[in-house]
């Protein structure tokens, strides 16, 4: 991602509520934070899902584990 949506501080803050940790049972997510910040791209641009660049990652992909 070119650009941060969230500063290292706040990242730190809110890294331990995602699911897919370690130390979490079941899958291990490969990266919770670009995933927050597609998420934060999508809500500050107002984008539909479709749109997202294929660069922060594939949309459906994306899509999907938001609304889970």
């Amino acid at each position: 991602m070119e650009r941060s949506v969230l500063q290292n501080d706040q990242w730190e803050a809110v890294k331990d509520l995602l699911p897919g940790k370690s130390t979490d049972c079941g899958v291990t997510a490969v990266n919770n934070r670009q995933f927050i910040e597609v998420v934060l791209w999508i809500a500050r641009t107002g984008a539909p899902w479709r749109n997202l660049p294929e660069k922060l990652g594939r949309w459906h992909r994306v899509y999907v584990r938001y609304n889970r």
